[in-house]
C-alpha cells in the first residue's frame, strides 16, 4: 500500500472517529502523525516536530487570553452595549458591520487571520450577551476578512499577483479582488438568510437574551477598563500599523492587565480554549507532516493527469478546498498556482478565471475548526454546548467545501473556458 494512501486514510479513519466519539481529534492526530510520519514516510521526529505550528498556537492562547482577561474586568460588557447602542438597538444588523468592518481591514493590509482574530472575540461577545446565532456571526466575519483579502494591497492579493506576475500571465487586480469579494458577500447572504433565525446550541444554564431596549452603557469606564481598551487599540495598531506578532502583543497586554488586577485575574487562563488548542495543533502538525513528505503536492499533480482543462480545473479547486481546510490558505495557494500554470499554458482556458477561482476555493473553507479563522470563532464562542456547535463549524465547512467550488468554478471558469 502507498504511502500517499495510509495518509489519506489515516486522515479519513481519525476524523470520523474523532467526530463519531468523545476523544479529541487533535490527539488522534499526534498519534498518527507519529505513526504515519516514522513507519510510513520515514520522517524523523526533529522534521515532524517542524510541523508544529507554533506561531498560530501563540495567537489563538495570547487572543483568547487577552479576552478573557478584558471579560473579568467588565471591559468586554461595556463595549457590547456600546456597540449595540451605536446601531441603536437593532442587533440584527451586527454581523453585517462586523462584515464590513472585517472586508476594510483586511483590503487595507490586514493578513486576515489577524483581522479575525481581533473581531471574533468582539463579535461571539455580541451573539452571548444578546443571543445571536454565534454561527453566523463567526462566519460571516471570517467571510467579510475574506472579501476583502485579494486586493492589491492585502497580503493574500499581493502573493497571488506576485506568483502570476512571475508565471509570466496577466490577471486584473480588480477581477481577483472582485471575485472574492462578490462570492463571499453572496456567501454571507445566504448564511444570514438561512442561519440567523435558528437557535444556537446553548450550553445549560446559558443565560436569556438581553432586553434590546436595555442599552444604557453602565456608567463610564473605570481605569482598569480604560486602561485595557488602550491595550486593544494598541493591539490593533501594533498588529495592523507595525505587523507586529498579534499572538505576542496579546500575551503582553493581558499579562500587563492581570498584574493590575490580580485578585479578580487569577483564574483568566481558564478562559485559554485548550480544547481547540490541542485540536488545531494535532491536525495543522499531521498536514505539514503531509507536505513535508510531498503527498499534498502528488495529490495535485494527480489531479492535473485527469484529463480535459476544464474538468481538471474543477479537480484542482476541490483539492485546494479539501486541504486548505485543514491546513494554511497561503502554502496552498503558494504551492497550487505553480501547478495551475501549466495547466493554463497548455489551454484555452482564462488566466484570470481560473486564479481567481483557485483563490476563492482554498479562503472560502478557512471557516474550518482546524484552520486559524475557525479555531479562534470556535474558542472565543460562549455560552454554547462546545461539542454541538463544533458539529455545526464542521456541518457548515462541510456544506462550503462540497458547493464552493463548485460555484467558483461555474462563475469563474467555466464561462470563458
Amino acid at each position: 500500500m502507498s504511502a500517499e494512501v495510509i495518509s489519506i486514510g489515516a486522515l479519513l479513519v481519525m476524523f470520523v472517529v474523532g467526530t463519531m466519539l468523545p476523544i479529541n481529534l487533535g490527539i488522534l492526530a499526534f498519534v498518527a502523525t507519529f505513526t504515519v510520519g516514522t513507519a510510513s514516510l520515514g520522517l524523523t521526529e526533529d522534521e515532524i516536530f517542524e510541523g508544529f505550528p507554533a506561531k498560530i498556537f501563540v495567537t489563538i492562547v495570547g487572543v483568547t487570553y487577552l479576552f478573557s482577561v478584558a471579560r473579568r474586568n467588565g471591559t468586554i460588557d461595556w463595549l457590547v452595549a456600546a456597540g449595540v447602542r451605536l446601531v441603536r438597538g437593532k442587533v440584527a444588523l451586527i454581523p453585517w458591520v462586523l462584515f464590513l468592518v472585517a472586508a476594510l481591514l483586511t483590503a487595507f493590509g490586514t493578513f486576515t487571520p489577524a483581522a479575525v482574530a481581533i473581531l471574533a472575540p468582539i463579535g461571539m461577545n455580541f451573539a452571548y450577551r444578546y443571543q445571536l446565532n454565534p454561527l453566523v456571526v463567526g462566519m460571516m466575519v471570517i467571510s467579510g476578512g475574506h472579501a476583502g483579502a485579494f486586493s492589491p494591497l492585502a497580503v493574500s492579493g499581493a502573493l497571488v499577483l506576485g506568483l502570476v506576475e512571475q508565471a509570466d500571465l496577466h490577471v486584473s487586480a480588480v477581477a481577483l479582488f472582485s471575485a472574492s469579494f462578490l462570492i463571499n458577500l453572496v456567501l454571507s447572504i445566504l448564511t444570514y438568510a438561512l442561519l440567523a433565525k435558528r437557535p444556537a446550541p446553548l450550553a445549560e444554564g446559558a443565560p436569556e437574551a438581553a432586553d434590546n431596549e436595555d442599552l444604557a452603557v453602565s456608567g463610564s469606564p473605570d481605569w482598569r477598563q480604560w486602561l485595557t481598551l488602550a491595550c486593544l487599540m494598541a493591539l490593533v495598531v501594533g498588529a495592523l500599523g507595525f505587523h507586529l506578532e498579534i499572538g505576542f502583543l496579546a500575551l503582553a497586554a493581558g499579562a500587563l492587565l492581570a498584574l493590575v488586577d490580580m485578585k479578580r485575574q487569577e483564574k483568566a487562563v481558564d478562559g485559554v480554549s485548550w480544547s481547540t488548542l490541542l485540536l488545531v495543533a494535532g491536525m495543522m502538525t499531521y498536514i505539514a507532516m503531509l507536505e513535508k513528505a510531498g503527498i499534498i503536492e502528488e495529490i495535485s499533480a494527480h489531479a492535473a493527469d485527469l484529463g480535459a482543462p476544464v474538468v481538471v480545473a474543477l479537480l484542482l479547486c476541490f483539492t485546494v478546498a479539501i486541504t486548505s481546510a485543514f491546513a494554511s490558505s497561503t502554502a496552498i495557494l503558494t504551492a497550487i498556482i505553480p501547478i495551475a500554470v501549466p495547466l493554463l499554458l497548455a489551454s484555452h482556458l482564462s488566466a484570470a478565471g481560473l486564479i481567481a477561482a483557485l483563490a476563492v476555493s482554498t479562503t472560502i473553507v478557512d471557516t474550518s475548526p482546524f484552520s486559524t479563522n475557525g479555531a479562534l470563532v470556535l474558542s472565543n464562542a460562549r455560552g454554547v454546548d462546545t461539542r454541538r456547535f463544533y458539529r455545526q463549524v464542521i456541518g457548515y465547512t462541510g456544506g462550503i467545501v462540497a458547493l464552493g467550488p463548485v460555484v467558483a468554478w461555474g462563475a469563474l471558469v467555466l464561462p470563458w473556458s
